[in-house]
């Protein structure tokens, strides 16, 4: 490299590398390689990942508002356990929700709309085709799922579903975690597109209860000796 490429280069700042941070410690989380409830301590971390406190902090506080370490004061901080009810109340909770959006949004459903949806799935789908970024394929996910409840232009729901985001986001690393793999089947969402995107908001709804009960049932399943009681 000659000397004016090396002029290009600039130090890795304190922002890129709480996020390099907080993918390693997600990646290590969704793979199980700490046991949920397991105690973590910083002066560990900061070694084990090779990085300054500061940003580490940074990256931990990040992981705890979406929900995959609880940071407990005087105690201190904890890869997040589940239970099975916990996971069932995810699921009647999220159904309702995202059941509500629907009706609410079936109307407001542009051509523009229509093809915003397609696309968000064929980027879900272009991450899952890489394989390699757990992270991103959860986030992508999310964002799949989000666009009901954006296009039903109903504040208060907007607002649920943004508070519940932090659970979905753990159920998700824990359902990857579950099937061995960085993000869903390719083909998971291909119905639930499809039909987002038709003429029956009876078939769509049917169709979403029976979409997110087999997720349920199939990680809970998976996950049976290490759920909480």
């Amino acid at each position: 490299m000659g000397f004016a490429s090396m002029t290009e280069l600039r130090p890795l700042d304190d922002g890129t590398i709480r996020r390099r941070a907080a993918q390693m410690l997600t990646d290590h989380i969704i793979r199980g390689n700490f046991v949920p409830g397991e105690r973590l301590t910083e002066q560990k971390l900061a070694r084990a990942l090779n990085v300054s406190r500061g940003p580490l902090r940074e990256a931990i506080r990040e992981l705890a508002e979406i929900g995959l370490l609880v940071s407990v004061p005087y105690k201190g901080l904890y890869v997040r356990s589940v239970t099975r009810k916990d996971l069932e109340e995810l699921y009647s909770l999220r159904t309702a929700l995202e059941s509500f959006a629907f009706e609410r949004c079936w109307g407001k459903r542009s051509e523009e709309a229509i093809l915003d949806l397609r696309q968000r799935s064929d980027d879900l789908k272009a991450t899952i085709d890489v394989g390699s970024d757990s992270r991103r394929a959860i986030e992508q996910e999310l964002y799949l799922h989000s666009w009901c409840f954006e296009l039903s232009q109903h504040s208060l729901l907007m607002k649920s579903w943004q508070s519940m985001r932090v659970n979905v986001y753990f159920y998700f690393s824990l359902h990857q975690k579950a099937h061995h793999r960085k993000g869903p089947l390719r083909q998971s969402h291909d119905e639930y597109v499809d039909l987002a995107c038709g003429d029956s908001l009876t078939r769509m709804l049917a169709h979403l209860k029976d979409h997110m009960r087999q997720g349920l049932v199939t990680t809970i399943e998976a996950l049976s000796g290490e759920l909480d009681k």
